[in-house]
């Protein structure tokens, strides 16, 4: 009975009326050895997810031979920041897991102060240092974006060599001549997988990464971009889908170099970099994505394909791309307003409080790292001896 329901749901989901124009069944676009067309198979979506982990797997790899070393030879350090200033003390540590990362309300620190005879500003001071020793250092952050430089390079290289001698890059009305039966030729077959499992992977990995204050915005729009990769190649809007690709990946390159050339400590280069990086964000996505891309989508597609349900929800998930792209400029032209001011690029107002410092005091030659603020922090050893004395007086 449960198999029965489930399938009359996935028939009734999978519906050729929601997803195909009028007049078009899914036996019409069904490979088979018989049809000349190449269409793409639906069985092949699940090729990414498993790609997904040879991707990370190859992350690890550059991170490790590739950036690692190269880090090194820029100057920065394999330490964490604050590395060992909060002492032991597994009570604490158990509730500054359960906590998410030391989020306690004051009638939690109340509670530990009680139960470890500890005054209640000392148990907020273990908690900062704690949460001190979870940032990453420069080095990670540095391996991080060298990944994703590396990455977004080769695939909007890959991209661009794919789609040039494609007749719907110079015209995109031939996204919507003769569809849905258009072909899938090996490259572009390998232009999706690739990016489908460069997105899984992030989606998997995000949230073991470097946490930022736009975190729930990239797990939409990783979630959106999955979700409109997989329905294009399965209603074979695949000539849409690569324009997408194309037009997201450029911006990325020169946003990742900036930060590695930020992180090692080559300013000049990053400001350029940077102002590289919001001209071609704003050009092609508020610019090339909405004026080009979401005009042929929403009305000039309308005037060539008969009109059916899926496109209302294609254009409803592009539509809330647009959106998360306005909510990253406003971010964006808030580092450049602040760079204009200091005189150079600050932290990527994204990031999470953690690019607030870096462990790497290169210049006065001290081998530990110290905070923005280090003001009203006591070190480890502070903390412990302020404890031993606490508990003697009882």
């Amino acid at each position: 009975m449960v198999v029965n329901f489930i399938s009359q749901m996935s028939e009734s989901f999978w519906s050729s009326d929601v997803w195909l124009p009028p007049g078009v069944t899914w036996k019409d676009i069904e490979p088979n050895d018989q049809n000349p067309i190449a269409y793409p198979r639906f069985s092949d979506i699940w090729y990414p997810v498993l790609f997904s982990f040879g991707l990370t797997f190859l992350r690890l790899l550059f991170e490790k031979y590739v950036f690692f070393p190269l880090g090194i030879a820029s100057g920065l350090r394999p330490v964490r920041p604050w590395k060992g200033q909060a002492p032991d003390n597994p009570t604490l540590e158990k509730a500054y897991l359960v906590a998410r990362k030391g989020r306690l309300n004051y009638k939690q620190i109340q509670g530990l102060a009680k139960q470890l005879d500890w005054t209640e500003r000392q148990v907020e001071r273990w908690i900062r240092m704690r949460r001190m020793m979870d940032r990453p250092s420069t080095l990670v952050k540095f391996m991080e974006c060298g990944w994703r430089f590396s990455y977004y390079g080769f695939i909007f290289a890959y991209g661009v060599w794919t789609l040039w001698d494609k007749d719907w890059l110079w015209d995109i009305n031939n996204c919507w001549y003769t569809f849905p039966h258009q072909g899938v030729t090996n490259d572009i077959w390998w232009y999706y997988m690739i990016e489908l499992s460069f997105y899984w992977s992030l989606l998997f990995s995000m949230f073991e990464d470097i946490k930022r204050k736009d975190f729930w915005e990239m797990l939409i729009h990783h979630f959106v971009t999955i979700i409109l990769l997989v329905l294009s190649w399965t209603c074979n809007l695949v000539r849409a889908g690569t324009l997408v690709l194309v037009i997201h990946d450029c911006a990325d390159i020169f946003l990742e170099m900036a930060k590695m050339m930020k992180y090692i400590k080559y300013q000049r280069t990053c400001d350029v970099l940077f102002g590289i990086f919001t001209v071609t964000w704003i050009c092609s996505r508020l610019v090339v994505y909405p004026f080009w891309f979401l005009y042929s989508t929403c009305i000039g597609a309308k005037e060539i394909v008969p009109m059916f349900p899926a496109y209302y929800i294609f254009n409803s998930l592009l539509l809330m791309l647009l959106l998360l792209h306005v909510i990253w400029t406003y971010f964006i032209l808030k580092v450049l307003y602040r760079a204009i001011l200091s005189g150079q690029m600050e932290k990527d107002s994204r990031s999470s409080s953690s690019e607030d410092f870096s462990e790497d005091n290169s210049k006065s030659g001290n081998s530990s790292a110290s905070p923005t603020t280090p003001s009203k922090r006591l070190p480890a050893s502070s903390l412990s001896q302020q404890s031993r004395e606490h508990k003697n007086s009882k």
